[in-house]
């Protein structure tokens, strides 16, 4: 990074991913150490994590804001500065990192610590989605109601996504769909409908082959009958799903309707059930750092 870059705010959530994040906090303090930068670590606590985050980014004004956690640390970093000059670093430390992942960022400390000082910036889209911001991945159906089970159990990490997933891809539920876009009105049954800003999830699972942060559109990627062994395998494998069984439609703007209720999830966080989903690309609207060469 240039040296005019000076003071870094790191986001840290202490408890994502089952893990305690001192080890992190000691490796951000070694490594910035013999540096020139001002380094100040927020640590996130539950209680209006967000209106406390704006406020010390408002008071220190610092040039990059990174997120110390999973997928849901890196959302709430990313709201905080949407369409600012502030620039956003990601240390994976979560039981997703799907974003990380997306942008090559490996999980050891040090080397992720490595761009957040010597990567490049590049402009990254999102998507809005019934006023949720999404960078990642947003579906409805099967995934999320895996995401619901999650969030309510007890168990994180890899183990716990495991035992809800084979609770899920056990009893999967098919729903039908309407998709609004300027192209046109197409009706689907699915096993779920993915918004896809980026190519693949947390586990490594390739969702939408042709997925591009920068392209300045999204893919609805359509799950349609798979089988469970199938659906289980690519969950947990980084592996391309058969073509043969997904169909992907490019937008800028899509409106989707199901014919009864069905779970809806935005980067890894459980939202709730909905009958309508609306969505639209938010083009280069992010700031975001990744590995020198990508």
């Amino acid at each position: 990074m240039q040296t005019t870059i000076t003071t870094i705010l790191f986001v840290v959530n202490p408890i994502s991913g089952g893990r305690d994040k001192k080890d992190h906090q000691d490796a951000i303090e070694k490594f910035f150490a013999p540096l020139p930068h001002k380094i100040d670590v927020f640590l996130l606590n539950d209680k209006n994590n967000a209106q406390c985050l704006e406020k010390r980014i408002e008071q220190l004004k610092p040039q990059i804001v990174v997120a110390v956690g999973g997928d849901g640390t890196v959302g709430m970093v990313a709201k905080k500065i949407l369409n600012t000059d502030i620039i956003l670093g990601i240390v994976p430390a979560g039981s997703a990192n799907g974003m990380a992942r997306e942008l090559n960022i490996p999980e050891n400390v040090e080397e992720a610590l490595k761009i957040i000082e010597n990567g490049r910036v590049k402009k990254a889209d999102a998507i809005s989605i019934n006023n949720q911001l999404c960078l990642h991945l947003s579906d409805i159906g099967l995934n999320a109601r895996l995401v619901k089970y999650f969030e309510e159990g007890n168990m994180r990490g890899k183990l716990g996504y495991a035992k809800v997933a084979l609770k899920v891809l056990f009893n999967p539920q098919n729903i039908r769909v309407i998709l609004k876009s300027k192209e046109g009105e197409i009706k689907r049954d699915a096993f779920m409908v993915v918004l896809a800003n980026a190519s693949k999830y947390g586990t490594g699972a390739v969702i939408n082959p042709t997925g591009d942060l920068y392209d300045g559109l999204f893919e609805v990627v359509i799950i349609k009958h798979i089988g469970i062994g199938t659906l289980l395998k690519r969950w947990i494998t980084p592996k391309t799903l058969d073509p043969k069984k997904i169909e992907v439609i490019q937008a800028e703007a899509v409106n989707i309707y199901t014919h009864k209720k069905v779970h809806f999830q935005v980067d890894g966080e459980y939202i709730g059930k909905v009958k309508q989903v609306s969505a639209k690309i938010l083009p280069g609207q992010l700031n975001i750092l990744v590995p020198e060469g990508s």
